[in-house]
């Protein structure tokens, strides 16, 4: 049987989780504002469901990769960079990985609005 109290208190564990980050992040923060952008447009421009669906994928990667660099942050910090050289090496490499998320749910968001836009744009 599921118990529903454990699993209402291990949803607050998480949300609990993710508003630290947000708290702490500004990057964070920013990817969920751009985020609710996105979620906005997509209705105002009236995208097509297979759209909305890679475009709200495309948004989750990017969250979750940033609450992903925020667990090796704080992980690599505990190494402190005396320690090993590595500890900057990480931090850069896991960054460099949401900056390659970023970058790709930028196209995907370009390949898919500027039809959209294009349109509105010439009144078609």
């Amino acid at each position: 049987m599921i118990n529903f109290r454990a699993f209402i208190r291990s949803l607050g564990f998480a949300a609990k989780g993710v508003g630290r980050v947000a708290r702490a992040e500004q990057n964070f923060r920013i990817e969920l504002a751009i985020g609710a952008l996105v979620i906005l447009a997509m209705f105002l421009l009236e995208v097509s469901a297979a759209e909305k669906g890679v475009l709200l994928i495309a948004i989750t990667l990017v969250l979750v990769l940033e609450l992903s660099n925020s667990i090796v942050e704080r992980i690599v910090d505990l190494l402190k960079p005396r320690i090993h050289h590595y500890v900057e090496e990480i931090k850069d490499i896991m960054a460099g990985v949401v900056l390659v998320a970023s970058a790709g749910a930028v196209t995907i968001g370009l390949v898919i609005f500027l039809p959209y836009l294009m349109r509105l744009a010439l009144g078609r």
